[in-house]
């Protein structure tokens, strides 16, 4: 296995056009599990770890470009206020070692199921910047996971940001798993509202080939809160509604049976979650004075 260790941004570009196979490593939290289970043994590692700007991030008017090696430590430490949904999943990885450590580039780039940011980017909404000595390009996060532990990238691309809309609205994120630390999820669920454009978008991990949206039941729930007047109103969301929002979540799924649960256990899990979420997130959009950390 051969280490290539470029200083720039433009010398790891031209090595990966040279080396397509080459693999990624930056906080290796997840590549380095791999290799010594031997599950995977490329002949080139790409390391990222000289490139200090894939450790920063820029505050904009709409939206947080951040860099692919941020680890998960700086996102709770700066930026809850404008991404409160990733901050909460951030809390839920690992062990405080890897969370200063790990990002969310890595995530991206092992497109697991199980990833723990991905129901937070889904539900925030955000898009890949992917770099090559081609040009660079922007890949909505709707469009980016492919199939399972598979994205969009082209072989000779490499993750440089993420960028992410700043919150309009409360945001939260939960997770299932046999432990409060050091676990993969069995499942997790994201959950934002947004009141500048009247929607919520949902995000669902660990409970399907990919990570995805539960959109029947995004749009059940704009259309009723809409229809409602709940937005100007503010009032209480009744359990009917409640209720069958937690359905077509669940019917979102389509897990499998595994050695952290089984499909039904899953479908049921995200259920019980999406209404959680949605009751936590209209508590704060109520003013109900609940804070992130209260409703986590």
């Amino acid at each position: 296995m051969d280490f290539l260790r470029p200083a720039g941004w433009e010398e790891a570009l031209a090595a990966k056009a040279e080396h397509p196979a080459a693999v990624p490593i930056a906080g290796g939290t997840d590549v380095m599990v791999e290799i010594n289970f031997d599950h995977r043994r490329p002949e080139h590692l790409l390391d990222l770890n000289r490139i200090g700007e894939l450790s920063e991030w820029e505050v904009g008017r709409e939206s947080v470009r951040l860099g692919a090696s941020v680890p998960y430590s700086a996102i709770m430490e700066h930026l809850r206020s404008e991404l409160p949904g990733l901050a909460l999943a951030s809390h839920t990885v690992a062990s405080p070692q890897i969370r200063n450590r790990g990002g969310v580039g890595g995530n991206l780039g092992t497109a697991s199921p199980a990833g723990d940011a991905h129901p937070a980017l889904l539900a925030a909404g955000c898009e890949v910047e992917a770099a090559s000595v081609r040009g660079t390009r922007m890949i909505p996060i709707d469009a980016f996971y492919t199939g399972v532990k598979r994205n969009a990238l082209e072989p000779d691309e490499l993750i440089r940001a993420v960028h992410i809309r700043k919150a309009d609205g409360p945001q939260q994120y939960s997770k299932v798993g046999t432990r409060n630390a050091m676990v993969i999820a069995v499942c997790a669920f994201g959950l934002a509202l947004h009141p500048e454009t009247r929607t919520v978008r949902t995000g669902i991990g660990s409970a399907a080939p990919t990570p995805v949206r539960a959109k029947e039941a995004e749009q059940f729930l704009n259309a009723a809160l809409e229809e409602g007047g709940f937005w100007e109103s503010g009032r209480i969301i009744t359990p009917s509604i409640a209720r069958q929002f937690a359905a077509l979540a669940a019917g979102a799924c389509n897990p499998i049976d595994d050695v952290r649960g089984t499909a039904r256990y899953r479908r049921h899990a995200v259920g019980i979650m999406a209404r959680r979420t949605l009751g936590w997130t209209w508590e704060q959009y109520r003013g109900a004075g609940r804070t992130l950390e209260g409703a986590a």
